[in-house]
């Protein structure tokens, strides 16, 4: 197969879809890999890095599209992106296609055979290809909230540990998945005072495990959620639904109760935000103000590190991206957790959650895949 690798366009992205390491992985199975000039510059991995590793470097994102059968890439597709796609050609990157309409009616129209990385499950249930961006994000969302804290940044003023004789700051974190637990370790280990509100007791439980006390644990009522929320120098809001909108837990009611210049980092907003006044933001301008109340809405906060997330994700999806190249649709057609991982095919939603937020009818992959 040849698969192909153009570079990102969104604003301010700096990762890659395939780094040298993985090229040469493709390459020893036997694929053709192209990669657009500069594709790695982000990560600091020139053309001769990639030539080293057997591929080929062409001067154009158009002729990655026109020539490729797989497209690996990071973020979703911008507009002149997907107007390349085409159909019999498989798409492998991030979708998040539940709060995103244009996206998908462009992928549809297009034909192409889209696989999200934020659907692909495993043996335990998990999300594989999801996780370890879930792990930078909720690490970043601690140090770009400490940021946004500091008053020249129209913050509280509030340092997240405090100091002797003094309170730290008051970190309030909603959802206990990837994300949350990796935003209490980096909040705790700065000093601050952590809540972690969830709905699963068992996840409650092993959190208080994996925390020693450290780290106050809430079941998430309407009551805690209100409580926790008013008080804290900061929310994180790390709810995750696979594949369907984040739900609105946080109201703009409710942010004339919370501290002035307290800040919001809603880690959700690749689905749409658990916010009700979030709106995407870029790392250009990643912050804004609604009531009072900063917000930091970046929707794709790990492009602010992306050596260690372009290493981190190509780690992930490596594996599961050699069996597409290997064995194309047959791959999907065969392994559940790929089939979990197709959202869009040949013009129809193969996602229920999808298909439910966005108002389409649902397609069971097992049923428009026609492989011989």
């Amino acid at each position: 197969m040849r698969v192909g690798c153009p570079k990102e366009i969104k604003n301010h992205e700096y990762r890659v879809g395939l780094t040298p390491g993985s090229v040469r992985e493709y390459v020893a199975h036997g694929h053709e890999v192209i990669v657009e000039t500069k594709a790695g510059a982000g990560i600091g991995a020139d053309d001769d890095s990639y030539r080293a590793a057997g591929a080929r470097i062409v001067p154009t994102a158009r002729e990655v599209f026109e020539k490729a059968d797989m497209i690996v890439k990071v973020k979703e597709p911008q507009p002149s992106e997907w107007a390349q796609l085409r159909e019999g050609q498989i798409l492998y990157t991030y979708l998040h296609l539940a709060p995103d309409p244009e996206q998908t009616q462009g992928l549809l129209k297009s034909g192409v055979t889209a696989v999200a990385y934020e659907t692909v499950t495993d043996e335990r249930g998990g999300l594989p290809l999801l996780a370890p961006m879930s792990e930078v994000a909720g690490r970043l969302a601690i140090q770009a909230g400490a940021t946004s804290l500091q008053k020249a940044n129209g913050g509280r003023g509030i340092l997240l540990g405090g100091v002797p004789g003094v309170l730290p700051a008051k970190v309030a974190i909603i959802g206990g998945g990837v994300v949350g637990l990796h935003a209490a370790k980096m909040a705790a280990g700065l000093g601050a005072d952590v809540s972690i509100l969830d709905r699963s007791l068992p996840r409650l439980r092993q959190l208080d495990d994996i925390f020693n006390g450290r780290v106050h644990t809430r079941y998430s009522t309407i009551d805690a959620l209100e409580e926790e929320v008013f008080s804290a120098d900061m929310v994180i809001g790390a709810v995750l639904i696979p594949g369907a909108a984040a739900p609105k837990l946080v109201t703009r009611e409710m942010l004339s109760a919370m501290k002035k210049g307290a800040v919001i980092v809603d880690v959700a907003i690749d689905q749409g935000g658990c916010f009700e006044t979030s709106h995407a933001t870029t790392h250009s301008e990643p912050t804004y103000e609604v009531e009072g109340i900063v917000h930091y809405c970046v929707a794709n906060m790990p492009g602010a590190v992306p050596i260690t997330s372009a290493h981190a994700l190509n780690n992930a999806t490596l594996q599961y991206g050699l069996q597409l190249a290997d064995r194309g649709l047959k791959a999907i057609a065969e392994d559940r957790h790929l089939r979990a991982g197709l959202n869009v095919h040949r013009g129809r939603v193969t996602n229920a959650a999808v298909a439910e937020a966005l108002g389409y009818d649902a397609h069971a992959p097992e049923a428009v895949l026609h492989v011989a």
